[in-house]
């Protein structure tokens, strides 16, 4: 994100449901999107921010139009303005190391690794998204450890890889040479960051397309409708197996039938909550 601000929306969780929560901040451009949930009282609420643009005040109207549109009261709409040194941390201010799948453990990197002889990545994310905490972001780092454990890729494409967690992930699990490319500048320095910080290597690389290549694992959690639009690009790169993730249950066959249509093969989906990802290879 380039601005210096952006406006943080918050609305109760019982007012909305996931899908149409993603469905509103998509349809205004979301910078990103997150559920929390307050430790002593249990009630949740949905949040998601964007770019204050030109005009603050426009955008608030606009945000606030839409909200109302999806049904929802006004008097449940919170609208806060966040400078960018808050914005860098409200998304991450209850952020804890945690354990995700059978041998990973995900931390920022002020909190304690792991007691367990789990594999340690740590996270530095600054502006970019993704620390571990997300259902999409679970699902992706537990097929990568899968699919390393039975054998690592011999290369990888993190295709909007946010933080890197899931390109150095994979590294430390074995893969080869892993490029993660984002389309924000933010991302790709966490991503060097972050790598650096992980002792691993990796090359990222500013760009919204991707290569020209193949690659023996691609993962991509963006979401449904760049998913769907990137699949002529981004079925290519694909040489051996596929990881998309990002997407509502509800939205999975619409984008796994436009990387079918590329040539490639479902073999797997998974669930966690309202979230899911998909899995494909590319068979000879």
């Amino acid at each position: 994100m380039q601005a210096s601000k952006c406006l943080e929306l918050k609305l109760p969780a019982d007012c909305i449901d996931t899908e149409a929560f993603v469905t509103l901040a998509e349809s205004m451009h979301a910078l990103g999107m997150a559920e929390e949930t307050d430790v002593d009282s249990g009630l949740s609420e949905q949040i998601a921010w964007f770019d204050c643009g030109e005009n603050e005040a426009i955008t608030r109207a606009l945000i606030l139009a839409a909200a109302v549109q999806a049904g929802i009261e006004e008097t449940q709409v919170t609208l806060n303005t966040l400078e960018q040194q808050n914005w860098e941390t409200a998304w991450q201010k209850d952020w804890r190391g945690m354990p995700i799948g059978k041998n990973l453990w995900v931390r920022p990197s002020f909190c304690d690794g792991p007691t367990d002889g789990r594999v340690d990545i740590v996270l530095d994310p600054g502006m970019a998204f993704g620390t571990g905490t997300h259902p999409t972001t679970q699902l992706c780092l537990e097929a990568v450890e899968r699919i390393c454990a039975t054998q690592p890729p011999a290369n990888l494409l993190d295709m909007g890889a946010g933080s890197g967690i899931l390109a150095i992930a994979a590294v430390k699990l074995g893969c080869g040479p892993a490029l993660a490319i984002d389309m924000e500048e933010e991302s790709v320095e966490a991503c060097l960051t972050n790598a650096a910080i992980n002792g691993v290597r990796l090359e990222a690389k500013l760009d919204d397309t991707p290569p020209r290549q193949q690659f023996d694992l691609v993962v991509a959690n963006i979401l449904a409708a760049p998913l769907v639009w990137m699949a002529k690009e981004l079925a290519p790169c694909v040489q051996n197996h596929l990881i998309l993730s990002g997407l509502l249950t509800t939205q999975v066959d619409d984008v796994a039938a436009a990387y079918i249509a590329e040539g490639l093969s479902e073999i797997r989906r998974d669930a966690q909550g309202d979230w899911a990802s998909v899995e494909f290879l590319r068979h000879p």
